[in-house]
């Protein structure tokens, strides 16, 4: 059986994670947070392809919380969410790389579905691409040192 894509939401109005998790968790693994805060602490202890979070929220707002993600792991595709036409805040947080792709509240549940796993195929494309230039790089290496002993010898 296929893994499920993990998926952390975050939003401070708790119908809005009901409603995701009742929606979604049948498809994804879902973890909610209802802060950023609560988020970062969710973040420590666990690894997520997919992070979707408000923008508006007390405390910390939603670019706020996905770059003080970005720093400790930048590997996490991240979506934002916002009710409000606050777009210059979306346009700063793309132009930063803060951000794989802005959608409007309320969402659409295909619409959401599709982004998040469009998103989860891009974290696995470039996992995977990581661990080819990896290997990549290892043999390159064995190349290099086989070529020295034979010039050596």
């Amino acid at each position: 059986m296929e893994q499920k894509i993990k998926v952390l939401y975050v939003d401070d109005e708790v119908n809005n994670l009901q409603s995701f998790k009742a929606t979604f968790r049948r498809i994804f693994d879902v973890s909610i947070a209802e802060s950023g805060s609560e988020a970062l602490e969710l973040f420590k202890k666990e690894d997520f392809e997919v992070i979707i979070t408000d923008q508006r929220m007390p405390g910390m707002t939603g670019i706020e919380l996905l770059v003080e993600i970005r720093k400790h792991n930048p590997n996490p595709m991240r979506i934002l969410l916002t009710g409000y036409s606050d777009i210059n805040a979306v346009v700063d947080s793309i132009n930063k790389g803060q951000v794989y792709r802005y959608l409007s509240k309320p969402w659409q549940e295909d619409e959401l579905k599709s982004t998040i796993e469009s998103a989860a195929e891009v974290f696995n494309l470039r996992r995977e691409n990581k661990e080819l230039l990896h290997k990549l790089e290892r043999a390159n290496d064995q190349l290099e040192f086989l070529l020295r002993q034979r010039l050596l010898s």
